[in-house]
């Protein structure tokens, strides 16, 4: 089963199973890591940015409109940032790092 190694606010590394087809949002919840998603993953919120690592950047596919204007609103954006509800794990994928951005902005609450 491929995995994903998730870099937390403290710099602490976990891997975890990454389960074909289900989100890093996904697996984030179902593994205890503090990845938000407000939204539960309707791309209506940015709470699930991460920062993908650069080296496994260029393998995910392109981001929608939608999810750009969604990061348009993250806390802490980057050249690498996407939506974690928004990244479906393949096979190509086993080993993808994401970091966790050091605050999240959520919309619903930050007003």
């Amino acid at each position: 089963m491929p995995k994903i190694i998730f870099v937390q606010k403290d710099g602490t590394r976990k891997e975890v199973d990454a389960p074909i087809g289900l989100s890093v949002l996904e697996i984030a919840h179902r593994n205890n890591i503090d990845l938000e998603g407000a939204c539960e993953g309707s791309l209506a919120c940015s709470t699930c940015h991460v920062i993908v690592d650069p080296e496994w950047y260029d393998l995910l596919a392109d981001a929608t409109e939608d999810e750009e204007d969604m990061l348009d609103l993250a806390f802490g954006l980057t050249h690498t940032s996407r939506l974690g509800c928004q990244i479906k794990i393949t096979e190509e994928l086993d080993g993808l790092t994401v970091k966790l951005p050091p605050a999240t902005r959520n919309m619903m609450v930050d007003k």
